[in-house]
This record gives structure tokens, C-alpha cells and sequence, in this order.
């Protein structure tokens, strides 16, 4: 959270955004961390290819009257996509939101304790949202017989999408349920600092003159 006595340009500065660029997740994540964070890219880029498929189907529809069947499905499932996984990334890096009323004003001991919660109940969140979304895949890729048959769009081109994204939603709450765990034993065993303390603290961090 920024300090509101801060210039708004402040946060614009080469500093601050090479810092953002840099800016890994925290040693609290472990290796399912980094290797979240070095995915990050990949999913990244699928907002990249979106664009380029968005050109390509306009210079074909409005230059050659010669519009393509998969464009727009494409585009739509590269950004679900990039936006399923990006909580996923959020969450590795701590950067999910988080309401700091009371926990900027305790002692860093009982911020550990309240880390400690939020992660199990995280954790538990998640999983319960897991068990949610195999229910739901269940019935996207088999048939009521039991017949692998994956859900499809419905449409000309008909892609087989719907039931790929819900498989991967389900994939991202199990990594991400994961994740929790692994912050949670982390914080229990002392080896990170409560969140906002450090650097490797979450979104909740107040920006000072020297790191703004």
C-alpha cells in the first residue's frame, strides 16, 4: 500500500519499476515459488499472442472480407488462461490482496500468528474450491456413461476449450492450495518475516522515500 504523502510519479520512476521487473517470489515460497514465478512468463506472453491473433483477424475480416472461425475463441482462451494462472502467480509471490486494518498496528510476533491463519485457511479454502472444480470437470470431460468426451464450445469451429480451462483451473487450485501449505509450514518454522516487514512482504508494504 502506498504512503498517500507520496507523489503519484513517484511509483513511475526507473528505479521502481526495474525493482518490479526483478522482483521474484519470496524465499518463504520454496521451489514451487520459483517455478510458479518462472511460468509467469510463459503465461504472460499468452496475452501477447492474443494480440497478434486480434490483428490478424482484423486485417483478414476488414482488408480481405475473409474472417477466420478461431480468432475470437483463441483470443478468449489464451486470456482466461493468463488471467486463471495469474492468481496463481499472486499468490506465490504474496502478493494477493489482503485487508490491513488490524495487522499493521501488531507486534511482528502476532503477525506471524495471524500469517499462520491465513495461510491454513487459505490452504483449506482452496482445497475445498478443488474438490469444487473436479465436480465440475468431471462433467466436462466424461459423459453421463462414463465416455471420455470433452465439452466444446458449441460454435462453427467448436473447440474442445471449456473443458481445457476448467481442467486447468482445477490444476492452478491444487498448485495453489499447495502453495498455502508450503507459506504456512514456512512462517511456522520462523523462516520468513511477517508480511509488510520485510521485502518480502505482501502488497501490504508502505512505500518510503528511499524504496519509492
Amino acid at each position: 500500500m502506498a504512503d498517500p504523502n507520496t507523489p503519484d510519479n513517484a511509483l513511475e520512476t526507473p528505479d521502481v519499476l526495474n525493482t518490479l521487473e526483478n522482483e521474484t517470489a519470496p524465499a518463504e515460497a520454496g521451489a514451487l515459488g520459483r517455478i510458479i514465478n518462472a511460468a509467469g512468463s510463459v503465461f504472460a506472453f499468452c496475452f501477447v499472442v492474443s494480440m497478434a491473433v486480434l490483428i490478424y483477424e482484423i486485417v483478414l475480416r476488414h482488408l480481405f472480407d475473409a474472417p477466420t472461425l478461431w480468432a475470437h475463441e483463441t483470443t478468449t482462451f489464451l486470456c482466461a488462461s493468463g488471467f486463471i494462472f495469474g492468481g496463481l502467480f499472486s499468490a506465490s509471490r504474496n502478493k494477493h490482496i489482503r485487508v490491513v486494518i488490524i495487522y499493521d498496528y501488531v507486534s511482528s510476533k502476532v503477525k506471524r500468528w495471524l500469517d499462520i491463519g491465513i495461510y491454513i485457511t487459505c490452504a483449506i479454502s482452496t482445497g475445498f474450491f478443488s474438490y469444487a472444480a473436479w465436480l465440475v470437470v468431471k462433467r466436462a470431460i466424461f459423459t453421463p456413461g462414463g465416455e471420455l468426451r470433452f465439452e466444446t464450445s458449441g460454435s462453427a469451429w467448436n473447440p474442445p476449450t471449456p473443458a481445457l480451462l476448467k481442467m486447468f483451473l482445477l490444476a492452478v487450485l491444487v498448485v495453489m492450495t499447495v502453495q498455502f501449505i508450503v507459506f504456512a509450514i514456512a512462517h511456522i518454522r520462523g523462516k520468513a518475516s511477517p508480511n509488510g516487514s520485510g521485502s518480502n512482504g505482501s502488497g501490504s508494504n508502505k512505500a518510503s522515500p528511499e524504496n519509492a
